[in-house]
């Protein structure tokens, strides 16, 4: 009988979990992630899937956020390094060979497919989900900043979170263009 009673609890426990998450599933907006030492969101909508670090082959005469290409789940994905294209890395940090920059934290984060643009993004760490309320004031954009960088916004801690617009970015034509 005990472990009866045991079983119900655990189910209801569960269900009550499922619930939640499934909750706090829906009204996640932004994937979190650290890149050059800098916070960034991505749009939950505009992102894809999220690989671990695979082999990339370098491409000759591009630009140098755009690392090259790499063989996932079968098809050819365009590599580029986000701290590189936003200028979030130092000089120190540029000094090191990208092998030596990767980690066992090392993500590949894919652009939707809806975007048209069949690259991912090279993000140092992952840092889970966030939503708005986990933000109390918007910061507004620099005059110099690119055009893909929508709102920033502090959390609670005062620490800057970039919001980046992938659709923006893929439409943007420096962007599109990695000829060296």
């Amino acid at each position: 009988m005990a472990n009866r009673q045991s079983l119900k609890e655990l189910q209801e426990r569960l269900a009550l979990r499922l619930s939640a998450a499934k909750s706090e599933a829906a009204t996640a907006s932004w994937l979190a992630v650290e890149a050059g030492g800098q916070r960034y969101l991505i749009p939950l909508v505009q992102s894809g899937e999220i690989f671990p670090w695979a082999v990339v082959q370098s491409v000759p005469y591009t630009k140098p956020w755009y690392l090259g290409v790499a063989s996932l789940r079968g098809g050819l994905h365009g590599v580029i390094d986000l701290a590189r294209l936003v200028g979030g890395v130092d000089n120190g940090a540029l000094a090191l060979r990208d092998a030596e920059r990767v980690t066992s934290e090392s993500r590949l984060l894919s652009l939707h497919t809806a975007l048209g643009v069949n690259a991912v993004l090279w993000v140092d760490r992952l840092l889970g989900l966030r939503n708005p309320s986990m933000f109390v004031e918007m910061i507004g954009k620099a005059p110099d900043a690119p055009p893909y960088f929508a709102q920033c916004l502090l959390d609670h801690q005062r620490q800057a979170w970039q919001e980046l617009d992938l659709q923006l970015l893929a439409d943007e034509s420096e962007f599109l263009a990695i000829a060296a």
